[in-house]
């Protein structure tokens, strides 16, 4: 049974940075991708990143490039995602996914995933 639990959440403001942290367990990583979404309160969910596990290939959205950072490590069986330049509208409950196929824009739109996790929640103020 494949669970995914979230940490790293916070209060932080413009600017800052914080970095999200998910365990996985109960599947073999290294034939899924594990990406990260977010909800704010009134918008639609919106795929941020993901990750190759076996090749540690990556995608991210427009909006966070150049901010965010997702990284694996195998060993621990973690997927981070580092978030530096926060800015108001970062703000949103991230949740961790999981899925049996490729990272790429279509894992992003996160119609295909069968495995999320908690949520952690991200409040970007001034």
């Amino acid at each position: 049974q494949v669970q995914l639990v979230e940490s790293g959440g916070g209060l932080v403001q413009p600017g800052g940075s914080l970095r999200l942290s998910c365990a996985a367990s109960g599947f073999t990583l290294d034939y899924y991708a594990i990406g990260w979404f977010r909800q704010a309160p009134g918008k639609e969910r919106e795929g941020v990143s993901c990750i190759n596990i076996s090749d540690g290939t990556t995608y991210y959205t427009d909006s966070v490039k150049g901010r965010f950072t997702i990284s694996r490590d195998n060993a621990k069986s973690t997927v981070s995602l580092q978030m530096n330049s926060l800015k108001p509208e970062d703000t949103a409950v991230y949740y961790c996914t999981a899925a049996p196929f490729r990272c790429s824009s279509w894992y992003l739109n996160g119609a295909d995933i069968g495995s999320w996790g908690q949520g952690t929640q991200v409040t970007v103020f001034s």
